[in-house]
């Protein structure tokens, strides 16, 4: 009895201490969002390998892809930008140049066996994030951000695919990855997002009628449906039947990319046409919450549940319903109410761990769900900083005190299709491995839309 007496003694101060570092978040307090934004970006930083002995900057531990390094990269930053703090400013600075590869197109030889459009795609987004947002620029004699944005776009643009399906960017980029027969929207639309924003930065146009032609292409191939006002964006399609059979996985991403890519060209154009598309897809978007509160309806609640991947993706659809809500003002009201109630609920599930504010997975639930990692972590980190866009100006434009130095023509000289892939020594089992994965793949990815919810 005297031990259960001295346990109990011991565990009340270690739940009081746990419950003064929870979340108390107050969504009309400058400082109350940002006190909760550098407890959550601490917690991102307990999976970065980039600042331990022997760790690859840039890199985050397993099982997380480069990918989510990237988009994480680009949390961050809107960390650095909307709360003023720059904690972290070498770590985002070191990852960035780090992970540019020789080519300075962030297509990095270290990652060949894994890289896709997408993945390429969300480096462009982060190096694009610090472009808009004046983050600390290379050194004169490297290349700056708008030109490492320059030479992702492209990059991507050199491969766009017009021998099958009319069109659309492949999945992956190399021929030994899983998954490139398959036609994905994410890797599309990331090149859309780029190229507007791009667009607006430098005043070239071209840039957005390249994007406007990518998102024609999505319409035409039937990933993108527009009716009524409203939009529904599907996952892709492979090559093997046309694009015929499209998968009909709904992701927060998809969605959120194109949404903040068409306001941005609005932003640049004043076209109504873009202006039709990003209100149709705000409106699509109502699908993603409930009682205002976002959630990623394609896995949770399913049986099986979301993946690694799939739990960060509310971390780029709460960068996105930021950026449209300022480029497209008459979106403004709904995406700052789904803000607002969103950043309630993920400061609600910010209560797990042994540090007390370590975030999950579902924000209805008005508490922690016992998941964790660093998807739920950005995701959060998103959303509270978001909340700070009525406060800052809009991304800067080189009109309007943007300061990073381009390069149009970067990365048109050294395109993927060029690079020495021998060295790789791919053999005939390899490829023939490669195409069993990839049909492996593909079969999970149509299967999937059994459980969806259409």
């Amino acid at each position: 009895m005297r031990f259960e007496v001295s346990l109990r003694a011991l565990m009340v101060p270690m739940f009081l201490a746990q419950q003064a570092l929870s979340i108390d978040l107050d969504v009309d307090s400058e400082t109350s969002i940002c006190d909760a934004s550098a407890l959550v970006i601490g917690g991102v930083m307990d999976y970065y390998q980039g600042t331990r002995y022997g760790g690859t900057v840039g890199m985050f531990q397993d099982p997380y892809y480069w990918w989510e390094a990237g988009e994480a990269m680009g949390s961050m930053l809107g960390f650095w930008y909307f709360c003023n703090n720059d904690t972290y400013e070498d770590v985002i600075y070191d990852a960035l140049m780090a992970q540019r590869g020789s080519n300075n197109d962030y297509i990095p030889s270290n990652q060949s066996m894994t890289e896709g459009n997408d993945d390429q795609g969300f480096w462009g987004l982060a190096v694009m994030e610090a472009t808009e947002r004046n983050f600390t620029n290379p050194p004169s004699d490297q290349p700056g951000w708008l030109a490492l944005t320059q030479a992702v776009f492209n990059t991507m643009w050199a491969r766009w695919d017009d021998q099958y399906c009319g069109g659309g960017l492949r999945w992956q980029i190399f021929t030994w990855n899983s998954g490139y027969t398959y036609k994905n929207t994410i890797s599309t639309a990331c090149m859309i997002a780029i190229g507007t924003r791009l667009g607006r930065y430098t005043g070239n146009t071209t840039y957005i009628d390249i994007a406007n032609e990518a998102f024609e292409w999505l319409e035409n191939i039937g990933f993108v449906s527009i009716s009524d006002g409203s939009a529904r964006v599907y996952d892709g399609a492979s090559i093997t039947d046309n694009c015929t059979s499209i998968t009909g996985l709904e992701w927060t991403y998809n969605i959120g990319l194109l949404m903040a890519g068409s306001a941005y060209a609005y932003n640049a154009t004043e076209d109504d046409v873009w202006l039709e598309r990003t209100e149709a897809l705000v409106q699509g978007a109502s699908v993603f919450f409930e009682d205002d509160i976002m959630y990623e309806r394609a896995c949770q609640g399913s049986s099986s549940g979301c993946n690694t991947d799939q739990r960060s993706f509310k971390s780029i659809f709460s960068r996105c319903l930021g950026q449209t809500a300022v480029m497209a003002p008459t979106t403004y009201n709904t995406i700052y109410t789904w803000l607002v109630a969103s950043a309630e609920g993920a400061a609600k599930s910010c209560t797990g761990g042994y540090d007390g504010h370590t975030c999950g997975l579902n924000w209805q639930l008005g508490s922690n769900d016992g998941n964790y990692g660093l998807g739920e972590q950005i995701s959060a980190l998103e959303v509270f900083d978001n909340l700070l866009i009525k406060d800052r100006p809009a991304p800067y434009t080189n009109e309007t005190g943007g300061t990073s130095e381009g390069d149009a023509s970067a990365g048109t000289s050294s395109t993927t299709t060029q690079l020495d892939t021998a060295a790789l020594n791919i053999t005939g089992g390899d490829k023939a491995g490669a195409g069993i994965i990839t049909a492996i793949v593909l079969a999970v990815i149509i299967a999937g839309c059994v459980w969806m919810v259409i």
